[in-house]
């Protein structure tokens, strides 16, 4: 077995780690990260794309921004339909704010290039991660590469390993509160290399289901229909599901649909999930490893971003400072944004949708609410400003 120090092990190479590891690494904090998958692994995961303007103000100051700012989209607003009938949210008139559509894989891509341009370690295919002793001074973190077996003792553990990683799994039950909402549906995703419909996101409400026009770059299309949550991809042509969301779609926007051979087709279950706390002595969760949002709201990215932007700070303070002010603060303040996150993605999630136990009554509220955010300028700030990201 290998032994060292290093101040920080980061567990998990998503957005969140990474973005992380870039943080400290620039304010001269030692950190490793580590990664049960590989590279292609994490690359290959299809995952949102809207940035908000908080989130790519982080990346612009990480030295990671460059090609976001060249290629990702600004969009100043969304459009947002009830059976047929759209109206724009024009978030540059409402608030002067904006989002900017950029892939996470992109994301992703840059923050790798930029660790490997540095340096720093990560160590992909880590096997069998395990965590120790985090209720001490002196954390331990065990993994598996290669065959060889290695231990790294550190200050702090940073658990960015998403929903099903071994970080908030070593928290004791007794430790641990959870919250958890499952929604009986999902989405079926379908990404296509074809000129979005639109030049901003579509959300579109039908007596069918849910509907999303998305995109990834000028040339290349992600769209969504809500399905059944017991749904299989595989029982979707591309036929079938073209004609499924040209239904749910208003005429003029079906119409202007471009279609093509899918090159990635797959569901998303939907579920709201939050554990509190974040601090377990000298071990932390962020990201998907701390809460999950459905996506209708676009939060799940930039919530980890944001998780990572109160950590960092907290972690630079106590080595440059020796004050462990931040790393106390870092729970409270981090749960404070996300419950709210949950509540505006929970809003978008039952405005847009159709739930199977609603019924009739269901669906005349979710008009009266559509109604409302259509003729009430404040309706729409409070979407413009939840949406483009609160502070």
């Amino acid at each position: 077995m290998t032994a060292r120090r290093v101040q920080v092990v980061i567990i998990g190479a998503g957005p969140a780690g990474l973005t992380l590891g870039r943080l400290l690494e620039r304010a001269g904090v030692e950190a490793v990260i580590l990664e049960r998958r590989s590279p292609d692994y994490v690359l290959g995961r299809i995952r949102a794309g809207v940035l908000e303007q908080g989130t790519a103000d982080l990346l612009e100051g990480a030295g990671v921004g460059d090609r976001m700012r060249a290629e990702g989209l600004i969009h100043d607003g969304i459009e947002i339909g009830f059976d047929g009938e759209t109206r724009r949210i024009d978030f540059d008139a409402l608030i002067g704010r904006h989002v900017i559509v950029y892939g996470q894989t992109e994301v992703t891509r840059d923050l790798m290039a930029a660790r490997a341009e540095s340096g720093a370690e990560t160590v992909y295919e880590a096997a069998d991660v395990s965590i120790a002793g985090f209720d001490t001074v002196r954390p331990i973190v065990r993994y598996r590469k290669d065959g060889v077996a290695h231990e790294i003792t550190c200050d702090f553990i940073a658990g960015c390993d998403g929903f099903h990683g071994v970080s908030r799994a070593s928290v004791p039950p007794s430790a641990l509160r959870t919250f958890e909402r499952i929604y009986p549906f999902g989405w079926l995703g379908v990404l296509v290399d074809r000129p979005p419909v639109a030049e901003e996101l579509i959300y579109a409400h039908h007596e069918r289901g849910f509907a999303l026009c998305s995109m990834r770059s000028p040339r290349r299309s992600r769209y969504y229909v809500q399905v059944p949550a017991e749904e299989k991809a595989d029982a979707w042509s591309d036929d079938r599901f073209w004609d499924e969301l040209r239904a749910r779609l208003d005429p003029v926007t079906a119409e202007k649909l471009a279609t093509g051979p899918s090159i990635e087709k797959s569901i998303a279950p939907l579920r709201s999930f939050v554990a509190e706390p974040l601090r377990f002595g000298r071990l932390f969760l962020a990201g998907d490893a701390a809460h999950i949002v459905p996506p209708t709201g676009a939060k799940g990215l930039n919530l980890a971003m944001a998780d990572v932007r109160a950590l960092a700070p907290a972690l630079i303070e106590f080595y440059d400072d020796r004050s462990e002010a931040g790393i106390d603060a870092y729970s409270a303040k981090a749960l404070s944004r996300i419950w709210k996150a949950e509540r505006f993605s929970w809003w978008m999630t039952s405005l847009l949708h159709v739930f199977p136990e609603t019924g009739d009554f269901g669906r005349r509220i979710q008009r009266a609410e559509f109604d409302y955010l259509s003729g009430s300028r404040a309706a729409q700030e409070s979407l413009a400003e939840n949406y483009t990201g609160l502070p």
